[in-house]
């Protein structure tokens, strides 16, 4: 995500914190959320895809998802 964005919700919070938000800043707040936590899980993701665990015996497996 690009940081003028997480500016913005930073900014949009802090507006929150003074006042009432409009309807048009609480709909940007909601979009620009769920674009940060789309993008949040796909880095997440990403990042548990390419983690190993190694055994006391030296041998790397990667990490299961869950409920497998």
């Amino acid at each position: 995500m690009e940081q003028r964005k997480i500016d913005r919700i930073n900014e949009l919070a802090r507006l929150a914190k003074q006042r009432e938000l409009t309807a048009e800043e609480l709909a940007e707040r909601d979009i620009l959320r769920k674009e940060y936590i789309e993008d949040w899980r796909r880095s997440t993701i990403a990042v548990l895809e390419n983690t190993y665990i190694q055994t006391p015996d030296g041998k790397k497996h990667k990490l299961p998802k869950k409920g497998s």
